[in-house]
């Protein structure tokens, strides 16, 4: 349990880095570069320093020595690889200056000054050739290292976990367990009378005022400085930060560091009084260092929840969790402080004394099962309350992500239980401090994130100070500064989210995190070899988590695509759509991809595929070739948007949706009409809205002959303007369209904002004129149609079969 300590320093450094920007406070990393002179024995030492590890893991080192050694090689790697970078610049001006020299005419003797000069120069060429190779080589050999040392600690966790040992339900384990414990107890009894036999020589030479010195400092850093530190960064923030969000994160960040920190520091401060003052005999020493971890790590514990949960101030709480959660949650946080203090302590105090292996069996039996215990009530109580509110009609917080968590996290304990029951006790001690790692992690990371997020998106806000300086001083578009704040924050969580994934291996042995576990995976099978492609259950298996890993990522992009960024573009709604919908189709493919090359199909075979593929397509999916085509350009050209009306044939409606392979359109009877893109691209569509968004009504209208056409105008003018739909600009006009048959015939139009408006206007238009002249006595109508008979036989009409023979017009009544 202790490896789970160095992770949490590296949280603690960047929970510290983010306060800082939070709270204003300067940040600068300087980096110096040593002169050309020190490259060729910065290589020398870096080589070196590969050779002794090398020699080093021959000899069979241990597996902290083992840590040591890689964080050796990789340094050393580093080392390499930065000189061979910048040695590179100097071969290439080498290189410019050999050939500004320029190539030694055959028959010819160059000047003895010239060729003093070319051959200062080739052997400064042959010496910077030499040192690149170098810092190259060694490159290679350290990742040689890295991988063998990554392998040998995938190796000892594996056996590790498959080793099978005695169940505590059998009586063989408590048999080995008694047979052993009275020379543990002789072991403890001496352990004990060292360390008294050493204080009481500590006293009688004189009070040890370093201990009790170091012993005070602690109790202060732990408790009444914490809690000062703790109220003066929140008057802090109050005073100083912008927002109410910035302050909330930032005191849920500050409250976490300093609990942490605080006990850390008052925990180092007894341990070196102690240390300092010889209280106690040197094989105590791994029991003090095994009592600072145990006390940051319970430190951390407590103060993540506790800067989570936020129980006595639930107005500063960022995370959304309801005050009887909050309030019955924190009874669990003191139980799991206090279990891992106890398990680092006992375990440090097992190998400081030389415990027997069955000793330290038992005493990590016991640790697992209270780690399932305290889970097994924790999920049972994080049930109970989820129903309760369930019941009440409430909406339950973390949705379908916490009711999978909570799933999983029971299989787990489960399997925990089956391993203590049946012997493997390392696999179920394994997973139930996996469980925790990752509960106390992912708090943790949720702090983070949240407090990134703030800050990126209050700081570059178009209403904060610093947003308003740039879009005054600069002349940035305020949308621009909330993109920037928003793209921040994305980059910001996606490194915390990275960060997280590399360290949620890290204290069982997984250095390089989720690379590291896909490894193990792999190594489970050999499987078969079909085409070069290794196909295996581990390598299946491993495609499909980095399937569904890549399309978690691809969702969780989306979402905060169309929720944070688009909105905070000046793009219209089909726009976003357009930007959705090619990020969507290609973080797929990009997530295929990446499962295709973790399975052992690269690029170039994927490639091969398509190409073998690329007939079949052309014949039996040309259609939807064709739509996929056609959606492609409707995205990139847009002549039809989200939200135009357009006419396709006979049906007329709003567009709804445009995907790749076709375009939902929604009619007037509220069903919808689903168009393959192709149909929009080859054939003709009328965009009521692409260059215009107005519409215009038609009213035509005749009165006779004798009426006033002025005022009839003026009428009509006078009902555009009671319109409220028609528009002022453009203006509405009337026009006398014709004088014929006794009537005069007019055309008059008016504007509206939206085609969708013109029918409902004109209606209302209409009734208003039919009033309005009914009113004034005027006769509203069209153009009488007249039917006159050219002159003729009529006599034909008055025979018998007259009916057979006359003319079709003659047969109306009215002509009659």
């Amino acid at each position: 349990m202790d490896r789970l300590f160095r992770p949490v320093l590296a949280l603690i450094a960047t929970m510290a880095l983010i306060v800082a920007l939070m709270l204003g406070l300067p940040a600068s990393a300087i980096a110096q570069a040593g002169p050309p002179a020190e490259v060729s024995a910065q290589i020398s030492q870096a080589e070196a320093d590969l050779r002794s590890a090398d020699r080093a893991l021959d000899n069979g080192a241990s597996r902290s020595e083992r840590d040591t050694l890689r964080a050796k090689v990789t340094a050393a790697q580093q080392a390499a690889r930065a000189a061979a970078t910048s040695l590179q610049p100097q071969l290439d001006q080498m290189d410019a200056r050999i050939s500004g020299l320029g190539p030694v005419a055959k028959g010819t003797t160059e000047a003895p000054d010239i060729q003093r000069e070319r051959k200062r120069l080739e052997q400064s060429r042959a010496a910077i050739d030499s040192a690149i190779k170098r810092g190259r080589l060694i490159d290679v050999e350290a990742q040689q290292l890295i991988d063998e040392i990554q392998r040998n600690r995938a190796e000892e966790l594996n056996e590790e976990l498959s080793t099978r040992l005695h169940s505590p339900l059998t009586p063989d384990f408590w048999s080995a367990v008694l047979g052993a414990l009275p020379r543990d107890l002789r072991r403890v009894d001496t352990f004990l009378r060292d360390g008294g036999e050493q204080i009481a020589l500590t006293w009688r030479r004189g009070v040890p005022w370093q201990a009790l010195l170091g012993l005070t400092l602690g109790l202060v850093l732990a408790f009444p400085a914490r809690l000062k530190l703790r109220q003066i960064g929140q008057r802090y923030l109050i005073g100083t930060a912008p927002g109410h969000r910035i302050r909330r994160s930032g005191f849920a960040l500050w409250r976490l560091l300093v609990g942490t920190i605080m006990p850390l520091l008052g925990a180092l401060a007894l341990a070196q009084g102690v240390r300092w003052s010889n209280l106690l005999p040197a094989r105590w020493e791994e029991l003090i260092d095994g009592f600072v971890v145990a006390s940051g790590l319970s430190a951390f514990t407590v103060s993540v929840f506790g800067a989570l949960l936020m129980r006595q101030q639930p107005t500063w709480r960022v995370a959304p969790i309801a005050d009887e959660t909050a309030q019955r949650l924190r009874g669990l946080i003191w139980p799991l402080a206090i279990i891992a203090f106890a398990s680092i302590l006992l375990d440090s105090f097992n190998r400081a004394i030389g415990a027997s292996a069955a000793a330290q069996l038992a005493a990590e039996v016991v640790e697992a099962l209270l780690h399932v215990i305290w889970i097994g009530v924790f999920l049972l109580l994080l049930g109970r309350l989820r129903a309760q509110r369930a019941e009440r009609g409430e909406a339950t917080a973390g949705g379908t992500g916490l009711g999978a968590f909570m799933l999983v996290a029971w299989a787990l304990v489960l399997v925990a239980l089956l391993g203590l029951a049946v012997g493997y006790i390392s696999l179920s001690l394994f997973v139930v401090r996996l469980i925790i790692w990752v509960v106390l992690l992912s708090a943790a990371t949720y702090l983070l994130m949240s407090g990134a997020d703030d800050v990126a998106t209050t700081v570059f806000s178009r209403n904060s100070r610093l947003g308003l300086t740039l879009v005054r001083s600069v002349g940035l578009r305020p949308s621009l500064v909330d993109q920037f704040g928003v793209l921040l924050s994305g980059a910001l969580r996606l490194t915390l989210a990275l960060l997280t994934l590399g360290l949620l291996m890290t204290p069982f042995g997984g250095g390089e995190g989720l690379t590291s576990l896909f490894g193990r995976l792999g190594a489970l099978s050999q499987g078969v070899e079909l085409g070069g492609i290794a196909i295996s259950p581990g390598a299946i298996i491993r495609s499909m988590v980095v399937l569904a890993l890549g399309l978690a990522i691809v969702r969780a992009f989306m979402g905060w695509l169309d929720g944070r960024y688009l909105p905070a573009t000046d793009l219209d709604g089909s726009g976003r759509n357009s930007v959705s919908l090619v990020a969507r189709y290609v973080g797929v493919a990009l997530a295929i991809i990446w499962a295709l090359a973790s399975l052992g199909i690269g690029v170039e075979r994927i490639a091969l595929l398509l190409s073998a593929l690329s007939v079949g397509i052309g014949f039996g999916l040309q259609a939807i070739t064709q739509n996929f085509v056609s959606g492609l350009i409707l995205l990139a050209e847009r002549p039809i948007k989200i939200g135009d009306l357009i006419r396709v044939g006979t049906d007329e409606g709003d567009v709804k949706r445009i995907s790749v392979r076709s375009t939902e359109i929604t009619l007037a009877d509220h069903s919808t009409l689903i168009v393959p893109n192709s149909e929009l691209i080859t054939k003709s569509v009328l965009n009521k809205t692409l260059a215009s968004p107005l519409g215009r009504l038609q009213i035509q209208f005749s009165v006779p002959i004798e009426v006033d056409a002025d005022r009839v105008i003026a009428i009509m003018n006078r009902l555009f303007e009671e319109e409220a739909a028609v528009l002022d600009d453009p203006a509405p006009r009337a026009f006398i369209d014709a004088i014929t048959d006794g009537r005069i015939l007019f055309n008059c139009f008016a504007h509206v904002p939206s085609p969708r408006d013109a029918y409902g206007a004109r209606s209302n238009i209409l009734r208003k004129l039919l009033g309005r002249l009914r009113e004034d006595g005027i006769d509203i109508g069209t153009v009488a149609q007249r039917l006159e008979l050219a002159p003729g036989d009529y006599a034909r009409f008055s025979a018998p079969n007259a009916e057979l023979d006359c003319p079709a017009e003659a047969k109306s009544p009215d002509a009659r």
